[in-house]
């Protein structure tokens, strides 16, 4: 029986190993999907690849899975952290989604100026990463970090890795990386653009290069997919 439905495990994964579902998924499982013992699923861990595994026992309240063969390494995205100031629910949502489908390595929501969310509630975010992993077949799943100030984060900067700042003023420039090797890092402002001081602290940075998106503005959420693509096809794993 082909596996189609993949799992994210917090649980070491090897041939014969026995993992205990969470109740959320034994009831996906088995009261959702309505499998039973014997059927197959794909499990994952964001360490030992993934896992084609058999269900022992499956209950509504509890299931276990055995391993049995390793269907795909470990594929570890590029060193690529997207930072972004939250928006709206939904669309901070599909940020969070698409920088996983993109192969973010690390999410970062940040508080700017005109941020216009001054809290959010990280353990969803990263629920929604897990679920975005599961969906688009990734084997690893990014952290998605509680809310940071960007004063504050600019502070303890790393001094290796280099920052895109998509500039909204830039527009008309032409939207275009130069590859480049090394850890890397995309900015994407809120909707009421960066501050004057936080556009001059950024541009007084030797590591931070201005990025144009093109000739025109975007949206926050439209923003952060064309900068992941343009970086993904001159930087990253898609070359």
């Amino acid at each position: 029986m082909d596996a189609k439905i993949r799992l994210y495990v917090d649980q070491p994964l090897a041939p014969g190993q026995a993992v205990r579902l969470s109740q959320d998924q034994a009831h996906y499982l088995v009261g959702v999907m309505r499998l039973a013992a014997g059927a197959a699923v794909l499990l994952f861990n964001g360490r030992d690849g993934e896992w084609r595994a058999t269900l022992a026992e499956a209950g509504k309240r509890g299931a276990i899975a055995i391993c049995e063969t390793q269907t795909k390494p470990l594929h570890l995205p590029p060193d690529l952290w997207l930072l972004f100031a939250p928006i709206k629910k939904a669309r901070t949502d599909f940020i969070v989604e698409k920088a996983v489908e993109l192969g973010a390595s690390r999410i970062l929501p940040v508080q700017t100026r005109h941020t216009n969310s001054e809290r959010i509630r990280q353990d969803r975010l990263q629920a929604h990463a897990v679920e975005a992993a599961e969906q688009c077949g990734a084997t690893f799943v990014p952290e998605v970090t509680d809310l940071q100030h960007l004063d504050k984060l600019l502070s303890k900067w790393p001094e290796d890795r280099r920052l895109y700042w998509c500039d909204e003023t830039a527009i008309g420039q032409p939207a275009t990386l130069s590859p480049a090797e090394g850890p890397a890092a995309i900015l994407i402002g809120p909707e009421g653009g960066f501050s004057a001081d936080e556009a001059a602290k950024l541009r007084a940075r030797p590591n931070v290069t201005p990025l144009s998106l093109g000739p025109r503005i975007l949206r926050a959420d439209t923003a952060a997919v064309a900068a992941l693509t343009l970086w993904q096809a001159a930087c990253g794993d898609w070359q």
